[in-house]
C-alpha cells in the first residue's frame, strides 16, 4: 500500500523535493499555487454560518444540522474531524490499524461518507412559488444532473475545510433559494418549485486509499466503478423532487490529499447553464467575493397553461435501459486538432490562430455560412461513431441531437442568467450511406444548417407542439443509431470555480442519464480552445471507435496529464 492514505488525516508538509512524485498534485498538475495558513483561517472565519435560522414563523432551527455516520464509519468522521495538525506523518505503526479498522465495512470502491450535514439558506426566502416551464415539465423523467470538480489539496484542516464549505453553501442557498426547496403538485395540476427553505444535504466522504492517478488514467476508460461513488442520490429521477431534496452535495477527500466536489441538482429545475451558475456561485462566496444575481421571472413561455399530469402520484421512469452495459471515456481535441478540423469543413489552410471563440454552438457563427469548430468536432463524431457501429444498415437514419440554449435565440432575449430550463433539442438527420460517401465538410455542414435554423420561429413551434401533446423528453438511443450531445464547453467549469485554493483540475461526471451515444463537452483546462468529450458507447462500438485511426488521429492526451 502507498503512502497516500495518511494525506487525509493529517495536513501534508510543504515539501520542495518529493519522494513519491506519482501521488502528488503538484507533481500532477504541474506548480500549483496554495493559499497561507493564515488566508485560509481568515476565510473560514469570514464565510462560518450563523448557527441559528429564523423561520417566517419565528421559530429558530440551526441552519446547519450534522448527522454522522453510524459505526464503524463514525470512527472515521471522529479521527478525520479531531485528528491534530502535524506538520509530517506520523510513523506507520500509529496510524495504519486505526485506519484499516474504520475502512473494513467501506463499500468496494473505497469511497466512505463520514457524516451528513442537512444545510438550509441563511437568509429566509424572499421568492414565492416558481411555476415549472415548458422545458422544465418533459426533465421530470430524466435523472438529476450530476457533474463535479477535482481540486488540488488545500491546505487547511479536513475539518475546517468541510465547516467553510457548509458555511458558503448556506449563503450560496440564500442567493439561489430555489434550490432548497420542493416539487410540489398543486390541486389544478401544475407543478411548482416551493421556495420553503426545507434545505439540502450535503455529505462528507473519504477514499483514503485512492488518489487522483486512480481517477484521471490518461488513455484509459472513465473508472466508473469509482467515480459513481463520488454523487449522493444516484439514478435518482427529477420527479422525486416532490419527495427529497433538490439538489445534494458531497467533498470527498482522496488519499493523497486531492478533493472533488460533486452536486446534484434536479433536471427539472435547473439545466446545464443554470447549474454551473450556481457552482459558480457557491464558489465565489466561499471566496470572499459577491456572486451575480440570477433572473426568477418565469418568461420563457411562463404563461403556458399546459399541464403533466401524473395520477396517484406516480412519477415517471427513465426511458432508457440503465443496466446496458457501457464504457465511458473522455477524448481529449488539442486546440491544434480543432483548427485542423474546423479547416478541413470549411476548405481552408489550418494555419494561423483562429479568432473565434471556441464551444458549442450556442451562438451562431460570426461569419454566416461558417462551420464552427464545435460543429467540426462534432461532424468528425458523427462519422466515426457511425462507422464503429457495425450493426446499421446503409439505410438506417442516424441523428445528431444537440442541446441548445434558448436564452439568446428567442426575441425578444431572455436574461442569460434566466434560472431554470431553457434548452431544447436540435435534431440532424442523415442515412448510414450518406455520412459514409461523404466527408467532414458535409456532414459539419449539415449540423450547420440544423443550427442555424434553430431560432425564434424554432423554438415557439416546438414549445407549441408540446403544449399541444404534453409529455416526458425521451431520452435514450431505441434504434441504436442516436447521438446525443449534452452539456457545453462553453460553460464556466474551471473559470469561476476556484474555492480559494486553486482552479479546478478535472470535469467528471456520474452515472446520471447515461446511454449507447450519450456525450458530454467540456472546456479544455488549458482554455486555449481544447475541449473534451465524454463519450459513452457499448463495449464493442467503443473499442470500433479506439481502433479507427481517422478518429484518433484528433485526440491527444492534456499536457496537465503527461
Amino acid at each position: 500500500m502507498h503512502p497516500a492514505p495518511f494525506c487525509v488525516l493529517y495536513k501534508p508538509p510543504k515539501v520542495v523535493r518529493c519522494s513519491a512524485r506519482q501521488y502528488c498534485p503538484n507533481h500532477l498538475f504541474g506548480s500549483i499555487a496554495r493559499r497561507s495558513r493564515t488566508h485560509a483561517a481568515y476565510l473560514l472565519d469570514r464565510h462560518r454560518h450563523r448557527h441559528s435560522f429564523i423561520s417566517s414563523s419565528g421559530s429558530e432551527r440551526p441552519a446547519v444540522q450534522e448527522r454522522r455516520a453510524t459505526p464503524p464509519v463514525e470512527s472515521m468522521a471522529q479521527m478525520v474531524s479531531t485528528m491534530p495538525m502535524v506538520d509530517a506523518a506520523p510513523a506507520v505503526s500509529a496510524i495504519m490499524p486505526k485506519l484499516q479498522a474504520a475502512c473494513l465495512d467501506a463499500p468496494a470502491s473505497g469511497i466512505t461518507v463520514v457524516s451528513r450535514q442537512h444545510v438550509r439558506p441563511d437568509a429566509a426566502s424572499a421568492i414565492g412559488d416558481l411555476t415549472l416551464s415548458v422545458s422544465d415539465l418533459p426533465m421530470l423523467s430524466c435523472h438529476y444532473i450530476q457533474k463535479g470538480l477535482f481540486f488540488p489539496a488545500p491546505d487547511l484542516p479536513m475539518s475546517s475545510l468541510v465547516s467553510l464549505l457548509a458555511s458558503s453553501l448556506a449563503r450560496a442557498l440564500a442567493a439561489v433559494p430555489a434550490l432548497a426547496g420542493r416539487l410540489v403538485t398543486l390541486p389544478d395540476d401544475r407543478i411548482v418549485i416551493c421556495c420553503n427553505d426545507a434545505g439540502v444535504d450535503f455529505l462528507h466522504a473519504v477514499a483514503p486509499g485512492l488518489s487522483l492517478d486512480d481517477f484521471l488514467v490518461p488513455d484509459a476508460d472513465v473508472p466508473t466503478k469509482l467515480t459513481k461513488d463520488l454523487f449522493p442520490m444516484d439514478r435518482t429521477v427529477s420527479y422525486e423532487g416532490h419527495r427529497r431534496p433538490l439538489t445534494s452535495f458531497q467533498v470527498t477527500v482522496l488519499g493523497d490529499g486531492a478533493v472533488f466536489i460533486g452536486i446534484v441538482a434536479n433536471h427539472a429545475v435547473v439545466d446545464g447553464t443554470s447549474f454551473w451558475h450556481f457552482f459558480n456561485t457557491w464558489a465565489a462566496i466561499c471566496r470572499g467575493e459577491s456572486p451575480k444575481l440570477l433572473d426568477f421571472r418565469r418568461n420563457f413561455f411562463g404563461d403556458s397553461t399546459a399541464v403533466l399530469r401524473f395520477p396517484g402520484g406516480v412519477g415517471p421512469a427513465v426511458t432508457f435501459d440503465v443496466d446496458a452495459p457501457l464504457r465511458e471515456r473522455v477524448f481529449h481535441f488539442s486546440a491544434d486538432a480543432i483548427r485542423e478540423m474546423k479547416a478541413l469543413a470549411n476548405r481552408r489552410p489550418s494555419g494561423g490562430h483562429d479568432a473565434e471563440v471556441y464551444g458549442k454552438m450556442a451562438h451562431d457563427p460570426k461569419n454566416p455560412g461558417e462551420i464552427s469548430s464545435f460543429q467540426s468536432l462534432c461532424a468528425q463524431i458523427w462519422l466515426a461513431v457511425t462507422r464503429a457501429r457495425k450493426r446499421l444498415a446503409p439505410d438506417a437514419t442516424t441523428t445528431f441531437r444537440m442541446a441548445v440554449n434558448c436564452r439568446h435565440r428567442l426575441r425578444p432575449a431572455i436574461s442569460p442568467v434566466y434560472f431554470g430550463n431553457a434548452i431544447q433539442s436540435a435534431v440532424t438527420t442523415a442515412s448510414v450511406s450518406e455520412l459514409a460517401r461523404h466527408d467532414l465538410r458535409w456532414a459539419a455542414g449539415k449540423l450547420n444548417a440544423s443550427l442555424a435554423a434553430y431560432g425564434d420561429g424554432a423554438i415557439r413551434r416546438a414549445a407549441a407542439a408540446w403544449q399541444a401533446k404534453p409529455g416526458c423528453f425521451p431520452l435514450g438511443n431505441p434504434d441504436g443509431s442516436v447521438i446525443t450531445m449534452g452539456s457545453s464547453n462553453r460553460f464556466p467549469m474551471y473559470e469561476g470555480n476556484d474555492f480559494g485554493w486553486g482552479r479546478p483540475l478535472a470535469v467528471r461526471s456520474g452515472r446520471a442519464n447515461k446511454f449507447d451515444g450519450k456525450m458530454s463537452a467540456f472546456p479544455g483546462r488549458a482554455g486555449d480552445g481544447s475541449v473534451d468529450i465524454e463519450v459513452c458507447l457499448p463495449p464493442e462500438t467503443m473499442a470500433a471507435l479506439l481502433r479507427d485511426a481517422e478518429f484518433m488521429q484528433y485526440v491527444s492526451c492534456p499536457s496537465h496529464l503527461l
